[in-house]
């Protein structure tokens, strides 16, 4: 017998096939979704993080309830639709509109239940409409309060129609509002349109992997005769970037150094900003003459507004994958972009644009096939958030940047907002600046937000041992109301992420990271396992503000109340919590811990996003007698890289272990269970190759992420975070080092430019640089 192996195909994880005739819908937790279904079509409802209630309403096309459509019986009332209706929810406009369409009112449905509180992981239901039905299904759940574990988490929808129509063109995502204009751009074909100041443009990717030139011309200056259009060495000039971004950097500017476009939304985060659209050299050079491009398209539609034609438009190439390599070379290959991937831009002035479907078959950069491009364009009474997209998994739906519940306050205090982990946060204060706030924080108090971090629900009779066999810390050992600093890692050693994991009770933990797929592994470790345990994400239920600085606990004892049964505010000590209210036994519940990533004592106060701006004000009432300061981002980069404190992307990755890392301490080696990646560990210990130290540098300049050191000619480290030390008056770094020259007072050099024509002075130390026995978070 002859035995076949089928060799492997390339994975495109990005773009998940979806067979023709399948659909599939995200209902958020808290939130609902309405889809009609003809006849014979097949519904999959999916709870994948398990312990999530379900309700199915089924109408009637005509109005009112049919249950008997998908051969079903009421047993319950859509309190998910109701809640909706009464207090709102994601997507609440969209779905009441739909069920208002049908002329059904949300409140007083009847619905029917699937799943319960103890619905496993991955559990599903499948429906069968015998006649055309509308099917609203809700996710429904209520603020999670700080000492629960129920946030409300997402369900997923599956139709697969009966009848494929012929027609499987792709359709772009709903529009963002009623637009002006909604254009399709055929393949290998341009449009121009008008726009004007203030309006939107929105250019869609329909179907994945196919860019889009843009043009823009000041559409007055075109009516005197004068083209000004967008600029790339203006642009990147005033914009400090290759190319803009939502936020601080997000304008395209014409060459007398006016602003024509601010980029609003990006979906995809990489593209090619002012190479030349596709032109007929190019193709010629390739040896296609008579090419079609998007050059000569651009010439043939911008005539009738007397713009001169060029043989290459300089253009913003959105979606187009280009970088210049190490070596200077430009190099191309296949677009980021997903099905629905788009860019929203803003008019700053009254603009002629043009916009193309690039039609390159000729190498990687639309995937090797060409399609379509829609372009809408909104009107300027829309605001839309400023927003860049995250995807949990390569193929997961996008989340835009959201607000954290005290952006209210940290907003109006300054405009320097950056993105980090898919929230707006600040990065200074208008009123102070990274240095005041620094010193605020090593001499008094500072609040910060630090609502980005990642909150998991981890629950259940092997909530222990789920956690026992994936961090390196001895879970076992942790108390109620005690916190943990711990790592996750991979089987290679290499770490996924650094953690801090709370003990609520015999089965009841919470595990705070900073990366969405901390919540993915920890799944994936418990069906491999075979684990009852549930690990639903709780991010959106709890945003957290860190009140840090030797005048933190006086600030904050006034303040917080809890019960009997809880410790009290003055009893916990480091890496502890309890479950508080501020002010009294009925003021707002919290949750407060003794942490922080300052180095100096702090806490951590846990609260609903919904009690944010409360929280906010109460805390910056009680901290006027204290001087309390806000901090952001740049000063508390300065205060974590003196305390010797990691982040995720500099001092770690999944390359990296924890004793590379200069977290050693976090490994319970000695513990007799067994947990992701000890093997690795152990050998990695016994024979270590790099170890995270701290550089003392001469003179005044910094060294900055993934500069070299050096000791002669050889490299032997490379820096991972610098800055310059206020407290200490010189500029210090953290290195990963080869181990033969990480000894303290070693002299190595930080290299600069190519690493050898200029090289700055260092030598070796301990770290922390500042407090190294840590006794000021400890006090």
């Amino acid at each position: 017998m002859t035995t076949t192996t089928q060799r492997p195909r390339l994975r495109l994880p990005g773009m998940r096939p979806v067979p023709a005739g399948t659909e599939e819908y995200r209902v958020a937790g808290g939130g609902a979704t309405v889809i009609r279904l003809e006849p014979e079509d097949r519904l999959t409802v999916t709870d994948r993080e398990g312990a999530q209630r379900c309700e199915v309403s089924v109408l009637s096309p005509q109005g009112g309830p049919d249950f008997a459509a998908i051969s079903l019986r009421a047993d319950t009332s859509a309190a998910g639709l109701a809640a909706l209706a009464n207090r709102g929810g994601p997507g609440a406009d969209a779905v009441l509109a739909a069920l208002a369409g049908y002329g059904v009112d949300p409140l007083g449905l009847a619905a029917v239940a699937l799943f319960d509180d103890h619905s496993r992981p991955g559990e599903s239901v499948e429906l069968r409409a015998e006649r055309q039905a509308v099917v609203a299904v809700a996710a429904p759940g209520g603020p999670m309060a700080v000492d629960r574990q129920d946030p409300p988490t997402d369900l997923w929808l599956t139709v697969y129609r009966a009848r494929v129509p012929d027609s499987t063109e792709p359709a772009p995502p709903p529009p963002l509002a009623d637009p002006l204009l909604d254009i399709r751009i055929g393949r290998a074909s341009a449009t121009s349109y008008e726009v004007r100041a203030g309006d939107y443009i929105q250019v869609v990717d329909i179907e994945g992997r196919q860019c889009s030139d843009f043009l823009a011309f000041d559409a007055r200056r075109l009516q005197d005769g004068v083209e000004r259009g967008l600029d790339a060495t203006a642009t990147r000039t005033f914009m400090g970037r290759a190319y803009p971004a939502p936020g601080l950097f997000s304008k395209f500017f014409d060459r007398d150094m006016q602003p024509l476009v601010e980029l609003v939304r990006d979906t995809v985060g990489r593209h090619d900003t002012f190479g030349l659209a596709c032109n007929a050299k190019y193709y010629e050079d390739l040896g296609y003459p008579g090419h079609i491009n998007c050059t000569d398209n651009f010439n043939a539609q911008l005539d009738r507004y007397a713009v001169e034609s060029r043989p290459g438009w300089p253009a913003i190439n959105f979606f187009y994958n280009s970088r210049v390599d190490d070596d200077n070379v430009l190099y191309i290959d296949e677009s980021w972009s997903r099905p629905g991937d788009y860019v929203l831009l803003r008019a700053t002035t009254d603009l002629v644009c043009a916009s193309s479907a690039c039609p390159d078959d000729v190498d990687p950069s639309n995937g090797w096939n060409p399609t379509e491009i829609q372009v809408r364009v909104y009107p300027a009474k829309h605001t839309f958030s400023k927003a860049v997209a995250h995807r949990m998994t390569p193929d997961a739906e996008p989340v835009l940047t959201r607000e954290t519940a005290f952006h209210p306050r940290t907003s109006a205090l300054t405009r320097r907002m950056t993105e980090y982990q898919g929230f707006w946060v600040p990065t200074s204060f208008s009123s102070e600046g990274a240095i005041e706030e620094y010193w605020a924080a090593r001499e008094g108090a500072v609040v910060m937000d630090l609502s980005p971090l990642r909150k998991f629900e981890v629950l259940g009779p092997d909530a222990e041992a789920l956690l026992q066999a994936t961090v390196t810390r001895n879970v076992r050992k942790l108390s109620d109301n005690q916190v943990v600093y711990t790592a996750l890692c991979g089987p290679t050693g290499g770490m996924i992420d650094d953690a801090t994991v709370y003990r609520l009770g015999e089965n009841n933990f919470r595990f705070v990271g900073a990366q969405d797929y901390d919540g993915v592994w920890l799944r994936e470790q418990a069906e491999r396992l075979e684990l009852r345990v549930w690990v639903k994400s709780s991010t959106d239920q709890l945003h957290n503000l860190a009140v840090q600085g030797p005048r933190s606990r006086d600030l904050l004892r006034p303040l917080i109340w809890t019960e009997p049964s809880q410790p009290a505010f003055d009893e916990l000590t480091w890496f502890r919590f309890a479950v508080a209210r501020i002010g009294d036994r009925n003021g707002i519940p919290i949750l407060v811990s003794r942490t922080g990533y300052s180095g100096e004592l702090g806490y951590e106060l846990w609260c609903h996003p919904s009690d944010g701006p409360a929280v906010w004000d109460a805390v910056w009432e009680a901290g006027r007698p204290h001087d309390l300061t806000p901090l952001g981002m740049d000063a508390l980069d300065m205060l974590r890289i003196e305390s010797g404190l990691i982040s995720a992307g500099h001092e770690f990755d999944d390359q990296v272990d924890p004793y590379e890392a200069g977290i050693g301490f976090a490994v319970a080696l000695s513990a007799e269970d067994d947990f992701v990646g000890k093997a690795a560990l152990e050998r990695r210990k016994a024979a270590p190759q790099r170890r995270l130290v701290g550089l003392e540098l001469e003179g005044e300049e910094t060294a900055g992420h993934a500069d070299p050191v050096y000791v002669g000619r050889q490299q032997v480290g490379v820096v991972t975070s610098g800055t310059r030390s206020p407290v200490l008056r010189k500029n210090i770094a953290l290195c990963r080092m080869s181990t033969e020259y990480a000894e303290p007072e070693t002299l190595v050099e930080v290299g600069k430019l190519d690493g050898h024509q200029k090289r700055i002075p260092a030598v070796t130390t301990t770290v922390p640089f500042y407090d190294p026995k840590k006794t000021r978070p400890r006090s």
